[in-house]
């Protein structure tokens, strides 16, 4: 079944390997961005571009309407490369903006624009101190000090516009640690590592198949199941982009 695909991030780590998967699978993709460098890049993939900031709630809207996703895949961050040490504390501020403000505002421009359902990204580690492997239903760690609180702060914030939005059907992707193309890292690393191509596949997938609702996204771990995901969505953690 092909669907109308608004694609937000089309140009990142994930959407620039989401995107040929979309297209291969015969759907409509259009794709936000911030810059008309990549804009360019995405329409020689057959992508309708839009250059808009997420900040921007009326230009958001006016680039839904002109698009009519029934599929909003939300996959925003604003991190550095490799997740650099020395760039991260601006980046942690940012990029819980973009999941609190940005989603919500994909949120509205996908409502208004008749979308029905909305798929976003979020992160594996951020659960609650218990027991292991953590379960897609155990608490997030709402009590966070320091850096960490700002970036669940942020998750509890997108996961709730994600999933407390009707009409939107949502489902929210909790990935693990990305490596692998456009990344800035080559080879996993972490207790939750996740190769940007299974991320994306997993992004695919959730179109047609599974439930509404969270589904942790990791290579095998000790830290989150991951069996929701291969039961019902049929995900591989080995999944690759042919060369």
């Amino acid at each position: 079944m092909s669907h109308r695909i608004l694609l937000a991030g089309a140009a990142g780590a994930v959407g620039k390997r989401l995107t040929p998967l979309l297209r291969a699978a015969g759907h409509y993709v259009a794709g936000t961005t911030r810059t008309e460098s990549r804009a360019a890049e995405l329409r020689a993939q057959g992508v309708e571009a839009f250059v808009v900031d997420v900040f921007d709630a009326e230009a958001l809207a006016r680039a839904f309407a002109r698009a009519r996703p029934d599929i909003v895949i939300h996959q925003l961050t604003d991190l550095p490369p490799g997740l650099d040490p020395a760039r991260m504390g601006e980046a942690i501020v940012r990029n819980a903006r973009i999941r609190d403000e940005g989603t919500r505002n994909l949120v509205g421009a996908a409502i208004a624009a008749g979308a029905r359902r909305f798929i976003a990204q979020s992160i594996v580690w951020a659960y609650a101190p218990g027991p292991t492997p953590h379960a897609e239903s155990d608490p997030l760690d709402a009590k966070a000090e320091g850096t960490r609180a700002v970036s669940v702060r942020g998750v509890i914030a997108l996961e709730s516009w994600t999933l407390r939005s009707p009409p939107l059907a949502g489902t929210v992707l909790r990935y693990g640690l990305f490596y692998g193309p456009g990344t800035g890292v080559e080879a996993a690393v972490g207790a939750t590592p996740l190769h940007v191509d299974a991320a994306a596949h997993a992004a695919l997938l959730a179109l047609d198949r599974g439930s509404p609702g969270i589904f942790n996204i990791a290579e095998p771990n000790a830290y989150a199941a991951t069996e929701k995901a291969r039961a019902e969505l049929a995900w591989r953690a080995d999944f690759r982009l042919p060369a």
